[in-house]
């Protein structure tokens, strides 16, 4: 499948915005760092400035004629991904691979534990290892357009152990 597939793109009666993709969120192409970092910055400006965006229904198509959708009904995901949209296109394969691996990766620093060393959030913006993000902007995408937590960490274990966070002044956390 080609990374510049055409993604057809329609407003429901509601304003949702509904994008027909033609492949399964596993092939979606991989990203590099700085445009994950990039898109990260963007969305968290959009929040800061409540520009909440449209919900919407990107609907994958398989190969064997199934389907696969993914809604964002949460106001900050739909916030996000409206912020990549203005600058990136998620009407594009690139620019939803990046939707869908920021959102990715934002559910999996929620939840993984493991990456707890990995990152730091802060009011005044997200420290991420360079390594984290490499691995978020270039690992395989599952059939549910998030990581496979297991895949991903193997990608991480060649890194030294995780470093406590510090606080602005430099004590620990």
């Amino acid at each position: 499948m080609t990374h510049r597939a055409t993604i057809q793109v329609a407003a429901a009666p509601d304003g949702t915005m509904i994008y027909s993709v033609p492949m399964p969120p596993e092939a979606l192409p991989p990203v590099s760092a700085r445009a994950l970092m990039a898109a990260w910055e963007q969305a968290r400006d959009a929040a800061g400035q409540a520009q909440w965006g449209a919900a919407r229904l990107f609907r994958f198509h398989r190969p064997d004629g199934g389907t696969a959708d993914l809604a964002l009904a949460d106001t900050d995901a739909r916030c996000w991904a409206a912020a990549i949209d203005r600058d990136s296109g998620i009407h594009t394969t690139i620019g939803l691979s990046l939707c869908v691996r920021l959102l990715a990766l934002v559910d999996l620093l929620a939840r993984a534990g493991w990456a707890r060393g990995l990152f730091h959030l802060a009011p005044d913006g997200a420290e991420l290892h360079p390594a984290l993000l490499r691995a978020a902007a270039t690992a395989p995408l599952t059939a549910q357009a998030g990581f496979d937590e297991h895949s991903l960490r193997g990608r991480l274990a060649a890194l030294p152990p995780p470093r406590q966070p510090t606080h602005p002044h430099g004590e620990p956390a």
